[in-house]
């Protein structure tokens, strides 16, 4: 069943879309991230261009985080404070992001760089999580505490200034790195067409020390508010979002997510950390053999109008 959309200028099959956005919707609701690392690839993949891809793929996520985040909602398992904190942060992010989008459209750089910004980011992040959580698994099968730090321990980030009480996760903490960390998330979200979960879950595991508990939830909750901006200025400035594209990603996704969001609580915290790397480095894995590999043509010649 093909469909024609209208800013890809492109048919689709109208299953494969929605099958793509139920499986991506479905991680989302498990993991507490957007689904954009994994679903943006995967358009582009699917021969989308990537402007209209990274576009369109920050509505889908509105969807499937906004469904994964009512789940979490009835479970109380969301902190609306540091999410606000948080969200303050993307939003400017947003703003510095779809700019930096524009400029790099407009010069002709912007497929390199999106899939660069993806091997290394994804690279970096699934790496130091799977090693994280594998060794959180060999020391839980030993018998011996999950994770080596003692409860309350702190960084240097919990010495900064300007501390707001966060009662939900049990936090005294500089709302500083709290913004800033929402900050980078909304730029990544603009240019890349990710919630920025995946950076932003194991951000606020290891340097914020949120508790594991209320992650997820309020993971999802900054996304659905940063990415729903993020799709507006991009609609509105870049003109990218390809809305037959967007519907049928949305209709998958917020199916899954509901059935994401109860399997992931059948899993331990370390178990989803290193099931969500493996993901993530089998995207980069996949993103960079995309850019070694030599095309097939590197360029076609057309007549011109010459005979």
């Amino acid at each position: 069943m093909q469909i024609y959309l209208p800013i890809a200028e492109m048919t689709v099959n109208v299953l494969v879309i929605l099958g793509m956005g139920g499986a991506v919707g479905f991680l989302s609701g498990m993991f507490g991230v957007g689904g954009g690392f994994l679903m943006t690839p995967l358009l582009i993949f699917s021969g989308i261009p990537p402007a209209i891809a990274v576009a369109t793929e920050a509505n889908q996520i509105v969807a499937s985080s906004f469904s994964g985040a009512l789940v979490h909602f009835r479970r109380r398992s969301v902190d609306v404070k540091l999410g606000l904190v948080l969200l303050a942060g993307g939003l400017i992010g947003s703003l510095l992001g779809v700019e930096v989008f524009r400029l790099l459209r407009a010069v002709g750089q912007l497929d390199l760089i999106i899939s660069l910004l993806y091997v290394g980011f994804l690279g970096i992040v699934g790496g130091l999580m799977l090693i994280e959580s594998i060794g959180a698994i060999r020391r839980q099968s030993k018998g011996k505490p999950a994770t080596v730090r003692k409860p309350g321990q702190h960084t240097w980030i919990h010495g900064l200034p300007l501390k707001v009480r966060f009662k939900q996760s049990k936090l005294y903490l500089s709302v500083i790195p709290v913004m800033t960390l929402g900050a980078f998330v909304g730029i990544l979200a603009a240019i890349m067409g990710v919630g920025g979960g995946f950076i932003m879950v194991p951000a606020m595991i290891y340097l914020l020390r949120v508790p594991t508990n209320v992650v997820i939830g309020t993971s999802l909750f900054q996304i659905v508010f940063v990415t729903a901006f993020t799709t507006i200025l991009h609609a509105t400035t870049n003109q990218t979002v390809d809305v037959i594209l967007a519907l049928l990603l949305m209709v998958g996704g917020v199916i899954g997510a509901q059935f994401g969001a109860r399997a992931g609580h059948k899993l331990r915290g370390e178990q989803l950390r290193a099931l969500l790397a493996l993901l993530v480095l089998v995207v980069c894995l996949r993103l960079g053999i995309d850019l070694i590999v030599t095309p097939d043509e590197f360029f076609s010649i057309g007549t011109g109008g010459l005979h």
